[in-house]
């Protein structure tokens, strides 16, 4: 009697499925019908987070929630075919990602209100991407506009 030892069996990679990823891109084609109304239902969240972070004169709390929203935003943008939302989210990101750059957006108000107006701009217009006039126009405005209000605090220089 042999003792040998069992082989473990290999993992063999599967064969290439063209009419498994034709089906996968059909998938996602037919679920892109529902990206608009996605991505409105995350700028519903994003405006009541802005909402409730003026109501609450813009404290650290609220900024942190407001920034939440804005970093789910900037994710889901490109996903949902809105590659201007995730330029513009992630101008209004940078605005807040750190505890002191909060306390620049809260003195800049009217800068978080352009932001979150920009995003909901785009959606109600269906701007998609920065290659249209207007979202060029909009994404460059509001990143230069981040740029400036951080460049006033020397610890907040833009990109850190």
């Amino acid at each position: 009697m042999s003792m040998t030892a069992k082989q473990p069996a290999r993992n063999k990679v599967p064969a290439f499925d063209a009419d498994a990823v034709a089906r996968a891109e059909a998938a996602l084609k037919s679920l892109s019908n529902e990206f608009g109304s996605w991505m409105e239902e995350e700028v519903v969240k994003l405006e009541a987070a802005f909402a409730q972070a003026k109501a609450e004169k813009f404290a650290a709390v609220s900024l942190d929630a407001l920034h939440t929203r804005a970093h789910d935003v900037k994710g889901l943008g490109a996903t949902y075919e809105f590659p201007l939302i995730t330029r513009l989210a992630s101008a209004l990101c940078r605005l807040m990602e750190t505890p002191e750059r909060r306390g620049v957006a809260g003195q800049n108000a009217h800068l978080l209100a352009a932001a979150v107006g920009a995003i909901r701009a785009s959606v109600r217009d269906n701007i998609r991407n920065d290659q249209h006039a207007i979202g060029r126009v909009l994404a460059a405005e509001l990143d230069a506009s981040v740029d400036r209000a951080l460049m006033a605090f020397p610890t907040q220089q833009p990109g850190g």
